[in-house]
């Protein structure tokens, strides 16, 4: 595309940024809606973190994503963070507005947004294996949603902390899973990116229940084939990226973002040889 001195300028922080897909779905998103606008991939060591908040500033960045491992240390260098990035306690979004620079977490209406392709949440038992950020953000989530909330961590300690601050109603040990009856699970551990092993033995998997990956590569992961092969209904970690991606454009272009155009745009950018595999953006 042409660029100008009118061009809006917008981008993702990262470390590294060799298997950011979060580009070629943010351009074809302003290809599709005519927009006069570029988005860049910025690799970013978390030492040079705070010089590239100043830059984002100089340079007049319109919109800024954030992944990992910036999600929570970029907060110390914004002029505000609305109420979602405070409770979840990272921010994977900045836009500016006029001259400040505003944080917010669009990755918990990801998570939801994926599941409610299958499903609704108000009332459903739901697990959330992992204590991270991203597990933070589903959590928020799921909560917000109307579910019942159990964390479940290799850490015990971790996931009861996440539960008490987020709200939900029960944590343990990843070994727990089969000491309650569930109908939506949610990994957000990394077991599984870049191997083909699950965090969940096929057995303690549910007829009938939604199971999601936060692992987007390989879209296919063993967990969700092992979900799928029980009869319950699996959801690629794509679907998070996709929609948190959508409630980004749309926070700072005002506009309706089309949804299928960035899911086709991640789809192709899948079909290039990356560095890595994916979890974050």
């Amino acid at each position: 595309m042409e660029i100008s001195a009118q061009t809006a300028l917008c981008g993702i922080v990262l470390h590294p940024a060799g298997h950011t897909r979060s580009p070629a779905m943010h351009n074809a998103a302003y290809a599709a809606l005519g927009l006069d606008a570029v988005y860049l991939a910025f690799d970013v060591a978390p030492a040079r973190l705070e010089g590239a908040v100043t830059g984002m500033r100089a340079l007049g960045l319109r919109q800024l994503s954030v992944s990992l491992p910036h999600k929570q240390s970029i907060q110390a260098y914004l002029d505000e963070l609305d109420e979602t990035a405070r409770r979840i306690g990272a921010v994977n979004t900045v836009v500016r507005r006029g001259d400040r620079l505003c944080g917010s977490n669009t990755d918990w209406l990801g998570a939801v947004k994926a599941l409610e392709r299958e499903t609704s949440l108000a009332g459903k038992r739901a697990v959330v294996l992992g204590a991270g950020g991203t597990a933070r953000a589903v959590v928020y989530g799921l909560r917000e949603r109307g579910a019942h909330v159990r964390v479940l961590n290799r850490t015990v300690e971790r996931a009861r902390a996440l539960a008490r601050e987020l709200g939900a109603e029960e944590s343990g040990s990843l070994a727990e899973l089969s000491r309650a009856p569930w109908q939506v699970l949610v990994n957000t551990t990394s077991v599984g990116l870049g191997e083909d092993v699950s965090p969940v033995a096929a057995g303690e998997l549910v007829d009938g229940a939604v199971v999601m990956d936060a692992v987007y590569q390989p879209e296919r992961t063993r967990l969700l084939r092992d979900a799928e092969a029980r009869g319950a209904r699996a959801i690629s970690g794509k679907w998070m990226l996709v929609h948190q991606a959508v409630a980004q454009l749309e926070a700072w272009s005002a506009r309706k973002a089309p949804v299928e155009a960035m899911a086709d745009a991640f789809d192709r950018a899948g079909k290039t040889p990356a560095r890595s595999g994916g979890q974050a953006e």
